[in-house]
């Protein structure tokens, strides 16, 4: 079994800054991407930026420049610094880790989310 623990939302003002954070653990071999994925008010899920194990990142264009994601493979967490924050940024935040490969015999590779961190932004 495999658990992600997201924390680092809150509260601020626009053009603030947060950093959040997502830890895996249980048994894993290894994890293949990590993401941070955002649900807004009335909206759908969007993926915000992703990181592979070998550090290749990418990002929605809403969010370049400001935000960098970020990884520690030895401790299976990945970051996310968000600057610059705006009011259309509000949004539950969702950390994936996608492709693990457990440690377990018999398995499967599969994804594993956590269980969101609330991020809003104040005009």
């Amino acid at each position: 079994q495999v658990q992600l623990v997201e924390s680092g939302g809150g509260l601020v003002q626009a053009g603030g800054s947060l950093r959040l954070s997502c830890a895996a653990s249980g048994s894993i071999f290894s994890i293949n991407a990590m993401n941070w994925y955002r649900q807004g008010p009335g909206k759908q899920r969007e993926l915000v930026a992703g990181i592979t194990s070998g550090g290749v990142t990418n990002y929605a264009d809403s969010v370049k420049g400001r935000f960098t994601i970020s990884r520690d493979n030895a401790k299976n967490t990945v970051y996310l610094q968000m600057n610059s924050l705006k009011p259309e940024d509000t949004a539950v935040y969702y950390c994936a880790a996608l492709s693990v490969v457990s440690t377990k015999v018999g398995i499967p590779i599969d994804d594993y989310w956590g269980q969101g961190t609330q991020v809003t932004v104040s005009s």
